[in-house]
């Protein structure tokens, strides 16, 4: 038995990396100027096997209370990670303002996560919204392919069709929110229509979009004039954080076909790879 036991214990040895690295993030006041909170740094590059230490750094500025939660909802962490037996909810400098005055360093946390599989895990702080990224590569030092997160919220579009185009937000439980700014296939007036989804990988479905008619501009404004017409589906493919494809058909008359997309803006706080 005590033979077993040593050779069960080489097998797992084996299978683990020869030289696992815990990197440190932190979220507070050590910002790029301009910028509020944020994580930093990001975007972090490590291999499969390797650990993240997740900081809140309480300094002078006392920026309230923070936590990283991964977008897919695999982990949530401040004082220890919710599925380790921590709190993972949001806690920090402004938790101990009662202290008796002036606080620096004393509500920082700490919580360490070790990521065994290859691909790009984005993460976010509840409060503030700032968000960051791990790209987590496989032994050969490859990723998988591209994987939908936060960074893709933003104004997207072709530039060989200017002047008309979609407004993307990636949402919490994995779903996707679009708005396709356009004119009808007549070109007597513009048109939009707007659908949630979800997603997956590199992937988004939109299988109930709505095109909206009847509304009026204010003041003569009444939502009980206003249609909800059954539009069609979207699909979006992501191949990386600026270029993209949407398809679509459409019940309402627009046909059936696709588009390229290429980013044309991105909200501030947000990062993507």
């Amino acid at each position: 038995m005590r033979a077993l036991r040593w050779v069960s214990m080489l097998l797992l040895l084996g299978a683990m990396p020869a030289w696992a690295t815990t990197y440190a993030v932190g979220i507070g006041d050590e910002c790029p100027s301009g910028v509020f909170v944020c994580f930093s740094p990001t975007p972090l590059t490590i291999s499969v096997g390797d650990s993240v230490k997740f900081y809140d750094y309480a300094g002078t500025l006392f920026t309230g209370p923070h936590n990283v939660v991964a977008d897919d909802g695999s982990f949530r962490c401040a004082n220890g990670c919710d599925d380790d037996g921590g709190n993972g909810a949001p806690a920090g400098d402004s938790t101990c303002m009662g202290m008796g005055g002036y606080c620096v360093h004393c509500c920082e946390w700490t919580a360490i996560r070790t990521f065994t599989v290859p691909g790009v895990v984005p993460y976010h702080d509840q409060v503030s919204r700032a968000a960051g990224v791990i790209i987590v590569q496989g032994p050969t030092g490859t990723v998988p392919g591209f994987t939908i997160g936060a960074g893709i919220t933003g104004a997207w579009y072709d530039p060989a069709q200017s002047g008309h185009g979609l407004f993307i937000e990636v949402l919490p439980n994995n779903r996707f929110l679009a708005g396709w700014f356009a004119d009808n296939p007549a070109g007597t007036s513009q048109a939009w229509f707007t659908g949630v989804g979800t997603y997956s990988g590199d992937t988004a479905s939109i299988t109930a979009v709505d095109m909206p008619t009847g509304g009026r501009w204010i003041p003569n404004f009444d939502r009980g004039q206003v249609v909800h017409n059954a539009w069609g589906t979207l699909t979006f493919t992501f191949t990386d954080c600026n270029h993209g494809k949407v398809s679509f058909n459409s019940v309402a008359g627009y046909g059936t076909g696709n588009m390229n997309l290429t980013r044309l803006t991105q909200p501030a706080g947000l990062s993507c790879l």
